[in-house]
């Protein structure tokens, strides 16, 4: 059997989902489940990065408290309103995870600006998010996988624009987001059962 590959077909682009579209939340799931490891191989961290001191970088810690309010029993969550994961902590925040899960596989959330016409989108792909590309700052890269919502448009004067983004926008993408995830995890432990139900049959064989 081989553990390097997940139950699903990977994907290599970063994909789209329009937050309020009917089925974005299980979208976003589908999506999730096609990045993740083999049940059971690595621990799931899910990174919220954000402060809820800007509105439109609080999607990050507003996804994070969503998700910690839904107990889920197979992902950690990291990032909250309460316990934030932004810019001056994040190499702390960081350390602290790779020290407290043995090979974690992280999913960085956080917001970030786009074009007028994404703006809305939600965005799913391989690979680490970069926080604070937006605005122009060097922080380290986080996540094996990304979710990124995108809660305004690029160009002129981000951190304004960041700092001016509508609440309304940002926690229904939150709420959207969280959902997802939350779908997500639960066809995962389904995974995680039926992972172990067949190494368990291996290992009986003769």
């Amino acid at each position: 059997m081989n553990l390097k590959k997940g139950f699903f077909e990977r994907k290599t682009d970063p994909i789209k989902i329009l937050h309020d579209d009917e089925q974005a939340s299980a979208n976003i799931a589908s999506e999730i489940l096609t990045l993740l490891p083999v049940a059971g191989i690595q621990p799931i961290v899910i990174a919220c990065i954000g402060t809820d001191r800007s509105t439109g970088d609080s999607l990050g810690p507003l996804v994070g408290t969503f998700l910690e309010e839904k107990n889920l029993p197979n992902f950690h969550i990291y990032g909250t309103l309460d316990d934030p994961i932004h810019a001056v902590n994040l190499s702390d925040k960081l350390q602290m995870i790779q020290e407290s899960h043995h090979q974690p596989f992280i999913i960085g959330i956080d917001a970030c600006l786009g074009r007028i016409k994404s703006v809305g989108s939600i965005q799913i792909g391989d690979g680490p998010v970069k926080p604070g590309a937006g605005v122009n700052k060097e922080l380290p890269s986080v996540g094996d996988m990304h979710i990124t919502g995108i809660v305004n448009v690029s160009g002129f004067m981000e951190f304004f624009v960041l700092q001016n983004t509508r609440l309304n926008l940002v926690l229904k993408m939150a709420r959207t987001m969280a959902e997802g995830i939350y779908q997500s995890s639960q066809q995962y432990s389904r995974k995680q059962l039926w992972f172990q139900m067949k190494l368990n049959e291996e290992e009986r064989t003769p």
